[in-house]
């Protein structure tokens, strides 16, 4: 899901760079020189993990890999108050990358005959979109996943994000949210634009593809993808929490500024009811099951042809930026050096994530930040696809970071 705090919104891979307790003052893990180095091919990208945490992302995780083999890279601290560092078998919250998932199901469901995505939103959700504009008999399913609905955004209602983004999140991160509700403060505001007439991204078009699923089947959205997907994967590191405001071990911790501006206090963010972000992006996972995940779709595990081919089929995001498309709850990005990458990103507070894949399936990555202020996870992209290595910023050493954070009350 794209729940950020105010100062970076995630839509895509590269339009938005995106890069969060206790009083502790501790020194980060060091770079890879400081430990094993990492291998010729993953170089670059191990160099942009450690520019990452220069650039006051408290901890980087990742895995990649690239024709049957693994690698691992990691820099920075899982946790800022003991100096944890962060491994290959964290968890973390996955935002939106949450959406490709719940557009499996769909597609899946398609596949079945139980439903089309030409169908109207209104045909399985009467009444649900409608009001100052909006109309449900005139968006289709298709337009739900694709985000050409012209549907409103939950998440930048300025009230709502009053209360999940700026500092009054510590007094209501364990509020439960239902998927009306969210629907419901959209539907409070007028639609982007007519339904097909252009492109924007909206959490509540997955709040929506949440719903439908549910009414198709008679199961949550969680049962079904956890039937679907996660027990046929194995993915045994993925979870869909609902309201749980706990991680899974292992896990690290999620870091905030909970403030449009980089500087000032950091929070621990990790504990939160993830139903404000809903079937928009509450999932939890890890990087070997993101990569599983991916692989297995665009291989054909998950779906027939045909709905594969519906959902890499795309449409431009942005006029000005002609590489970057969006199929069905899911991107492509053409790199400068020509390599096509198929994923999604995913930020939530504390937890900024890339899932990402080549079409074959033979090259993946799927790396975490824990802190959503700073970052530069275009970098790592392009360091581990195009062998990219980030821009020096200084001819210095890499020293370990030295973080302050601030006490945060977690209410148990």
């Amino acid at each position: 899901m794209s729940v950020r705090t105010g100062r970076r919104v995630r839509t895509t891979v590269f339009s938005v760079v995106v890069a969060a307790g206790i009083t502790a003052t501790v020194c980060a893990a060091g770079p890879a020189s400081a430990r094993e180095a990492a291998p010729v091919s993953h170089r670059a990208t191990q160099q942009a993990m450690d520019a990452a945490v220069r650039d006051g992302v408290p901890g980087v995780v990742g895995i990649a890999q690239r024709d049957g083999r693994t690698w691992s890279g990691d820099s920075g601290v899982a946790d800022l108050r003991t100096g944890r560092e962060r491994q290959p078998e964290d968890r973390y919250r996955v935002g939106s990358i949450t959406k490709t998932f719940v557009a499996t199901v769909v597609l899946q469901l398609e596949a079945e005959g139980r439903l089309s995505l030409d169908d109207t939103v209104e045909h399985w959700l009467p009444g649900v979109v409608r009001g100052n504009g909006h109309d449900g008999t005139k968006i289709t399913l298709r337009q739900l996943l694709n985000h050409t609905s012209g549907i409103y955004n939950y998440t930048q209602d300025q009230a709502l994000g009053q209360r999940i983004f700026s500092t009054e999140f510590l007094q209501h991160r364990y509020d439960t949210y239902t998927p009306r509700q969210l629907v419901d403060i959209a539907m409070a505001h007028a639609p982007n634009f007519e339904p097909g007439a252009s492109w924007r991204y909206s959490n509540t078009n997955f709040v929506l593809a949440g719903m439908v699923i549910e009414k198709a089947t008679g199961h949550s959205y969680a049962t079904e993808i956890e039937r679907r997907v996660l027990r046929p994967l194995h993915l045994r590191s993925t979870t869909v929490p609902g309201t749980d405001s706990r991680m899974p071990r292992p896990s690290g911790r999620a870091y905030s500024k909970l403030s449009t501006e980089s500087t000032g206090r950091t929070y621990d963010v990790t504990a939160l009811n993830p139903s404000m972000a809903g079937s928009a992006g509450e999932m939890v996972s890890n990087s070997a099951d993101l990569n599983r995940f991916y692989r297995a779709l665009l291989t054909g595990e998950l779906l027939p042809q045909r709905q594969l081919k519906e959902m890499t089929t795309t449409v431009l995001m942005d006029p000005g930026a002609p590489d970057a498309r969006y199929g069905l709850g899911l991107q492509m990005n053409k790199l400068p050096c020509g390599t096509e990458v198929w994923g999604h990103g995913g930020g939530i507070h504390g937890s900024s994530s890339e899932a990402l894949t080549t079409k074959d399936g033979r090259h993946s990555l799927a790396f975490n930040f824990n802190g959503d202020w700073s970052g530069d996870s275009a970098a790592v992209v392009l360091a581990e696809f195009c062998g990219t290595a980030p821009a020096a910023k200084s001819a210095k050493p890499v020293k370990p970071v030295v973080k302050t954070v601030e006490p945060v009350a977690l209410v148990k």
